[in-house]
């Protein structure tokens, strides 16, 4: 059973979550197609429409998983009910009614050039101001409300290390108001909310879930996950605050930048690695097998998916002289796309599978079938990241090294695009099989809110 009645608040927004998911998933399989065929939809749905509301919403239900995970979270953590559920409500239906007017923002342009209601055509962060706004206040209400709570109850290190990681997306989003005309001081502190973001705070957010996750699958004691959690999060902040330098090669910053980023971003590989290590010691050390299995290999995946992802993947292109040559190519995308899945989709994917058995009341239902989604999807992604790989290598060197014409080297990649939408469709299928074996019950079965749930 529910510890807390107000971890019920979760379930609205995984649902709200999962929505987007399909979304960004089928907004992915679109852009795939267009690369093979490049007027498809040209006059309905451009191009840069499908890929703003491609991250958008991946960026959007990422965060709002986050809420979630820490509505389920923080109750158990502190001992004690959220501060107000209703204010939790209010935020959900602010972020939801943001989202809808970003889409018809993107997808209409009905506003165009318009300071407030207009999009502003910064990569990522092109949200119209009033939705920006609107972002604000939904974040002031969430860290109101898990900060008191926390401040009113139990103290733990997940519960501090993951209000550090939600505190600091927060403020560095507020960057994203800060639009100056010069563009390489726009490129310099728009770095400061994407990237650290993704690799730095939302990393702090990733160490506290899987600690979490750990101690109730395995069972190990509080007191090993602490020491660990506390090293993780030093380890990605010293990394990921200074790895911001390697965004600021190209942009007309300093050479010294090129060192910089460097050095600390080869050391980025080492919070990834550190992640293995503790999921899989912590799966070593633990002498229970939890009933939830699914959830289980979900948390095993996202440590050695985002490793490879975003600490192997992103180191093959970070230093300098490799970077010179390879940025903004087709191996920028392979990085992106396996460490966005492997850090922080799975990461979502597996809180899910673990609180949704509990959330409607059930013992752990569908495992087989959300095993196989997981393969699907790891599979899906992985091809698609080594089709994008060997895609960006023949790039960098027809287009970089020998000089050709871009829209000449997009034709020599086709096979690779081709690859690149085969894997999608597989990663689509393991989204919707995922979603069936989550939240659709078994055949005859009837869901209870007074259902036996697998004791803690």
């Amino acid at each position: 059973m529910l510890k807390y009645q107000s971890q019920k608040i979760a379930l609205a927004y995984f649902a709200v979550a999962m929505a987007l998911f399909v979304v960004q998933v089928t907004m992915g399989l679109i852009i795939g197609w267009v690369y093979l065929d490049p007027n498809l939809l040209a006059e309905l749905l451009p191009f840069n429409v499908l890929r703003m509301l491609h991250t958008n919403s991946l960026i959007v239900w990422l965060i709002v998983g986050f809420f979630g995970i820490a509505y389920y979270m923080i109750p158990e953590e502190a001992e004690r009910e959220i501060e107000s559920p209703t204010l939790a409500y209010v935020q959900l239906a602010i972020l939801v009614v943001g989202t809808l007017g970003a889409v018809l923002t993107y997808t209409f342009d009905f506003a165009h050039g318009n300071w407030m209601f207009g999009k502003q055509g910064r990569e990522f962060i092109e949200q119209p101001l009033w939705v920006k706004i609107g972002i604000v206040v939904a974040a002031l209400i969430f860290l109101y409300n898990v900060t008191m709570t926390v401040l009113k109850g139990r103290k733990t290190a997940v519960a501090n290390v993951l209000l550090l990681g939600l505190w600091g997306l927060a403020l560095f989003f507020l960057f994203a108001f800060y639009n100056p005309d010069n563009l390489a001081l726009d490129k310099y502190f728009w770095w400061w909310v994407v990237h650290l973001w993704v690799e730095g705070v939302w990393e702090l957010i990733m160490a506290a879930v899987l600690a979490y996750l750990m101690l109730k699958l395995t069972g190990v004691d509080r007191e090993v996950v602490d020491r660990w959690i506390y090293g993780l999060a030093a380890l990605s902040l010293f990394t990921g605050i200074l790895g911001t330098g390697h965004h600021y090669y190209w942009i007309g910053t300093p050479a010294y930048w090129q060192w910089i980023g460097s050095v600390f971003s080869a050391m980025e590989v080492i919070p990834f690695f550190a992640m293995v290590l503790f999921v899989f010691t912590m799966v070593w050390k633990g002498q229970r097998k939890h009933p939830n299995q699914a959830a289980l290999l979900w948390a095993l995946g996202c440590a050695v998916l985002a490793f490879f992802g975003a600490g192997v993947w992103g180191f093959l292109h970070t230093l300098s002289p490799i970077n010179y040559y390879t940025h903004g190519t087709q191996i920028t995308m392979s990085h992106g796309h396996l460490a966005f899945f492997g850090a922080y989709v799975s990461l979502n994917l597996a809180f899910i599978t673990y609180a949704m058995p509990k959330l409607l009341g059930r013992e752990p239902y569908n495992q087989v079938l959300n095993m196989l989604a997981f393969w699907l999807q790891a599979g899906g992604i992985t091809f698609m990241t080594f089709a994008l790989t060997f895609a960006g290598a023949v790039q960098t060197h027809l287009q970089r090294v020998r000089g050709e014409n871009f829209m000449d080297v997009q034709d020599e990649l086709y096979l690779f695009f081709v690859m690149r939408e085969i894997s999608g469709f597989i990663l689509v299928a393991g989204v919707l099989l995922y979603l069936y074996a989550v939240f659709m019950p078994r055949k005859g079965e009837v869901i209870s809110p007074a259902a036996r749930q697998p004791a803690e």
